[in-house]
């Protein structure tokens, strides 16, 4: 099954009558540097030891293009790759898009259950992927699923010391591909969301919606071709994909990868190769702001850093700017709509910490309440989205849903609230409130407070069922430092500093990490099915002591 889905003609017709939307193709960026005589010879990708040019990667992008139409892909065909933040990465991306195919990243941490299924939905013809990375061999992974992948006709395996099927660097030695007419609104990329909330979901984008997502984070961030990209986030995510395999081309910069987290190599990467610009989730702005490396390495160059994917404390921020001394910018989208807010290279720095930042331009925001009517500023409800960087649809819609309403709005199922100024502040997901005695409370303030705590690193508060008050509130908590925080004192913290009685958490779990995904976005899911089953177990508990 080929990729069609393309966007309304009338949706695609307004964002290109207002300048939003061009004719520029994804990869041309790359064929656009390769041709330029400065910056052809200019550096493009550094990957631990080796460094690649602008024209190189064009010469490996023209000859992957060409040996997947070999291997029979056509225009609209999913080829899947789940690899690291590697060199290989990146060039295949912009080689899948070249042949006119769709290029569908599957972060490296899924296994089995979730790679076949995404494999199964997506009809993936050609399935990329590592030997072993982290301890894991995928080539067993591939084996055992293939058996029922029916549309799958060729895997190609990466970095492999003892090949035992088709090698990566046989497709480096195709010759180009016949030219394929495309157009900018063609499907891409095909990306699934994480599943924090419910099943992962194939969200469909075509270059248009991405090229614009870069050309205005490169507005707003003031971003030149002088600046060099420094990326841990997967390229698998949104974020690594966008900033990390799109962003440099465009750009004419420097993208240094690093394939496995670790806030020190991080900081030395950084350090080494003056990098100025980073986007990632909280964890790994966490990470360096908290390594104790960091007093010994000048990270001066970093002059810009995004954070986003998941909750943002807004004391780390400030945290951050202060010892980074980069400028920390919220901001707040998804895998449907990359960004639909951000903090400007003008904003100061309450803005920055305390709101996830202003409209891009060309987006429009909207707050409704359970009915769907529209709030005034500062009233919370549902975050409603439409604009030049929304996706397409989903490979296969949510039965009895509609996608968007007949307006082109998304409903984004995030709570949220837009002041007077237009600057927006996600409050949780509209599951992720408690509803304790029929009132409706909020976490995600509670949050962001505890966070402050001296005993505390990390904080996730999830809804547990209760008999009388239908829900009360259970904080999951990893420690900082040796002593953990008891619940009478995360109590007394809060209402000292001024919270109502009815938002403290009313039982307190210690965890050596929370459950998150790759993007670092806590799965609430997991928490809430970790409460229901201890509550469940002491009940039984309870049960046979009183028969005992």
């Amino acid at each position: 099954m080929a990729v069609t889905l393309t966007p309304a003609p009338e949706y695609a017709e307004r964002y290109r009558r207002a300048g939003f939307w061009s004719e520029e193709l994804i990869d041309g960026f790359v064929s656009a540097r390769a041709a330029h005589p400065v910056t052809a010879a200019r550096p493009a990708i550094v990957d631990g030891a080796r460094t690649f040019t602008f024209g190189e990667v064009e010469k490996h992008v023209r000859a992957i293009a060409g040996a997947l139409h070999e291997l029979g892909v056509r225009k609209g065909d999913v080829v899947s790759w789940q690899l690291p933040n590697w060199w290989e990465a990146v060039v295949l991306h912009h080689g899948i898009l070249r042949c006119g195919a769709v290029s569908n990243p599957v972060i490296p941490i899924y296994r089995r259950r979730e790679v076949e299924f995404i494999l199964r939905q997506a009809e993936t013809k050609v399935f990329v992927h590592p030997a072993r990375f982290r301890g894991f061999d995928y080539r067993q992974m591939v084996a055992e699923m293939a058996p029922q992948l029916p549309a799958l006709t060729h895997t190609v395996v990466v970095r492999d010391e003892a090949p035992s099927g088709r090698a990566f660097e046989e497709l480096l030695r195709a010759g180009p591909a016949p030219d394929i007419d495309r157009a900018a609104t063609d499907p891409a990329v095909l990306m699934y969301t994480s599943g924090t909330t419910s099943a992962p979901k194939g969200v469909i984008h075509p270059h248009a919606t991405l090229v614009r997502e870069n050309h205005g984070c490169i507005e707003s961030w003031g971003l030149t071709g002088t600046d060099r990209i420094f990326m841990p986030s997967p390229l698998t995510h949104v974020t690594g994909l966008l900033y990390g395999v799109q962003l440099p081309s465009m750009l004419g910069s420097l993208l240094v990868l690093q394939d496995v987290w670790e806030p020190t190599e991080a900081l030395r990467l950084i350090e080494r190769h003056r990098c100025s610009f980073t986007a990632a989730a909280t964890p790994f702005v966490h990470g360096l702001v908290r390594s104790e490396e960091l007093a010994q390495r000048d990270v001066s160059s970093l002059r810009w850093v995004g954070v986003g994917g998941g909750d943002v404390p807004p004391g780390l921020v400030r945290e951050a700017e202060a010892r980074l001394g980069a400028t920390i910018a919220r901001g707040y989208g998804s895998t449907e709509y990359p960004t639909a807010t951000q903090a400007w290279v003008d904003d100061p720095l309450d803005w920055r910490a305390e709101t996830d930042g202003r409209p891009m331009e060309g987006t429009e925001l909207k707050i409704v309440d359970d009915a769907g009517a529209e709030l005034p500023p500062g009233e919370r409800g549902e975050l409603l989205v439409r604009g030049p960087e929304r996706f397409t649809g989903y490979l296969v819609p949510p039965p009895g849903e509609e996608v968007f309403d007949a307006d082109g709005w998304f409903a984004t199922g995030d709570l949220a609230r837009l002041d007077a100024r237009g600057r927006l502040t996600i409050e949780g997901r509209r599951k992720d409130i408690v509803l304790r005695g029929g009132e409706n409370i909020s976490v995600k303030e509670v949050e962001d407070h505890l966070y402050t705590h001296p005993k505390i690193a990390e904080v996730a508060i999830v809804a547990m069922p209760d008999p009388i008050m239908i829900e009360r509130a259970c904080a999951f908590v990893v420690t900082a430092g040796d002593e953990p925080p008891t619940l009478s004192e995360l109590t007394g913290y809060l209402l000292d500093h001024g919270f109502a009685i009815q938002k403290v958490p009313e039982r307190l779990e210690h965890m050596a990490e929370l459950p998150k995904n790759l993007a670092g976005k806590v799965q609430k899911f997991k928490l809430r099915e970790r409460i229901e089953a201890l509550l469940a177990a002491e009940t039984t508990e309870a049960k046979l002591e009183s028969l005992g």
